[in-house]
């Protein structure tokens, strides 16, 4: 059984014959005519939104642990379905597989899914350079290196996205993001994941939730950073307080925003009119 024909295609066959029949200067104006008009289409067809995507149901077709053994997609999807559709840079460290070079690279390609106009770079410190593909770039670094560090945002940056799924050792954690979140585009989002080691001696971590060299003791500085302001004799400012605005915890996860974080202060009249009770 045929196809059903488009019912538009009738009168643009009608008009066709027409032109070439009236003259082959009509005849190439309107063949100019349909040529842009197909060039329209495409570029529509690239520009467009894109239908709702699952993020949590790319998890799962990719098998990445985002979504299983952890339950972080959900949260990914809240802090970044406003980039979908944008021609972002996103950077995850960690490709996953360890040092197997064929192994790993699942959230790779649910990034590549979920932006579909977006560049997706995979850091890890084994050689997994066999795992690019189209969209996905995968590079050999360091992250406890900051000149690694920096190397890979000037080959593939800047980044609009960070999410640090590495080594999760506190040190490498720390030096990371004091090297890569000052290089992360204006109101780009970082993301650390599995701040349990924070926790865990065997992984550096402290089995004091007050320690101040974990990770986690990163995340309790950042929300203090977000009321410096309002802090008496802080001292000067460091680069996260002014440019973070805020911090997102969730079970073994932090989604941290970046922007200019200068509201202002009260404090001063608030202070002098207070009268502390006894």
């Amino acid at each position: 059984m045929a196809a059903p024909r488009d019912p538009r295609s009738a009168p643009r066959n009608a008009l066709r014959t027409l032109a070439r029949k009236v003259s082959p200067r009509v005849a190439g104006v309107w063949a100019s005519y349909e040529r842009d008009l197909a060039r329209a289409r495409t570029t529509l067809a690239r520009t467009a939104p894109q239908p709702d995507v699952d993020l949590c149901e790319l998890a799962t077709k990719y098998g990445t642990d985002k979504w299983g053994i952890h339950r972080y997609a959900q949260h990914y999807q809240r802090h970044l379905e406003h980039l979908r559709d944008r021609p972002i840079r996103l950077l995850e460290i960690g490709v996953g597989g360890y040092s197997n070079a064929r192994r790993g690279g699942a959230s790779l390609r649910m990034w590549r899914d979920f932006f579909p106009q977006g560049q997706v770079v995979g850091m890890d410190i084994h050689d997994k350079s066999g795992l690019s593909a189209p969209r996905i770039a995968v590079v050999q670094a360091d992250q406890s290196d900051p000149t690694s560090l920096r190397r890979v945002h000037e080959d593939f940056g800047p980044f609009d996205v960070i999410i640090d799924d590495g080594s999760h050792v506190p040190a490498h954690v720390r030096t990371t993001f004091e090297t890569l979140y000052p290089l992360l585009a204006e109101n780009g989002v970082y993301a650390i994941e599995d701040l349990q080691t924070s926790y865990w001696e065997s992984w550096g971590g402290a089995t004091d939730p007050a320690d101040p060299t974990t990770s986690m003791a990163l995340v309790k500085a950042l929300l203090d950073g977000l009321n410096y302001e309002e802090q008496v004799d802080a001292g000067e400012p460091t680069y996260s307080d002014v440019h973070v605005v805020a911090v997102h915890g969730y079970h073994n996860l932090v989604v941290i925003e970046k922007g200019i974080n200068r509201e202002g202060t009260h404090k001063e009249s608030l202070l002098a009119n207070h009268k502390p009770t006894s």
